[in-house]
């Protein structure tokens, strides 16, 4: 499988022997239940990365729900797993890549490029009959590396400067209610960050879990005259807005060492500092 394949069909993988794969699934409102689904059953051979524990850090209350874990624990968690430079990662969830796509940004910020999100998920694998199992796997440790991030972050101090800059668009991957702040289930505050525009993830895929048919002209008339590297990415707590970053690269509209920006504290930081302005509608 060549560098920079973001994406995989359930064909693919299973031509994929050597292949390490990392279930993601999780539920926001029920934390427990991806690690309970993964001891059930999961694709076999593949590890559990939980969003709560390996691809997310030590939460302060003010740096958002799922701040990123530091960049050399997650570098040798991924290498007890038996991940080196040269392994092709693939990445599953429940269905939509949710999930998975955090795992497959946080893979591309630590410098992998062989990794890509599994289309339709776990229900897609199991719809085809792929092979399942309830046991873990026993990994090979690799030894960690270090390489150039392929993905680009950004603070909330950097954001704040760069709130109504016309070079920038801040996008948000909410759903457009939330993103209104017509409502609000996880974080105290509701509304949005001034002069975010809003994309909601779940538009890059079909019910099926597979991307759009028309992923590249929603992403051509989301940018507008922007650049897709100009874009500013938010959501609830740095998680689906990886999805949009990986729609972007799906659609072709990111060139493989190319990166948009993730605002990783995203409106879970942002809120949580009074200071700091608040938009609505």
């Amino acid at each position: 499988m060549n560098a920079f394949t973001h994406t995989l069909t359930l064909d693919q993988l299973q031509n994929l022997p050597n292949a390490i794969i990392f279930d993601c699934r999780h539920d926001l409102a029920q934390p427990t239940l991806g690690a309970a689904q993964y001891a059930e059953n999961h694709i076999q051979g593949a590890f559990f990365a939980g969003l709560d524990t390996h691809l997310s850090g030590v939460k302060t209350g003010h740096n958002g729900r799922h701040p990123l874990p530091q960049r050399e624990a997650f570098t040798a968690w991924l290498a007890q797993c038996g991940v080196n430079l040269n392994t092709q990662i693939v990445c599953y969830d429940a269905l939509d890549g949710m999930f998975a796509a955090r795992l497959w940004w946080l893979c591309r910020w630590v410098g992998l490029q062989n990794v890509a999100v599994l289309a339709g998920g776990f229900a897609g694998w199991q719809a085809a009959g792929g092979a399942v199992s309830n046991a873990a796997p026993l990994p090979i440790a690799q030894p960690a590396w270090q390489a150039p991030a392929l993905e680009k972050v950004m603070l909330a101090e950097e954001l704040l400067a760069h709130l109504h800059s016309p070079k920038h668009l801040l996008l948000d991957a909410r759903a457009p209610e939330r993103y209104r702040g017509e409502v609000e289930p996880m974080d105290p505050v509701a509304g949005h960050i001034p002069s975010a525009a809003n994309h909601f993830f779940k538009r890059n895929v079909t019910a099926q879990g597979n991307f759009a048919p028309d992923l590249t002209a929603q992403w051509q008339q989301v940018l507008g005259a922007h650049a897709s590297t100009q874009v500013i990415h938010t959501c609830g707590s740095g998680t689906t807005a990886c999805h949009n970053i990986l729609a972007l690269h799906v659609a072709g509209l990111l060139a493989p060492h190319q990166a948009s920006t993730l605002y990783a504290g995203s409106w879970s930081e942002w809120c949580s500092d009074a200071a700091w302005p608040v938009a609505r509608g």
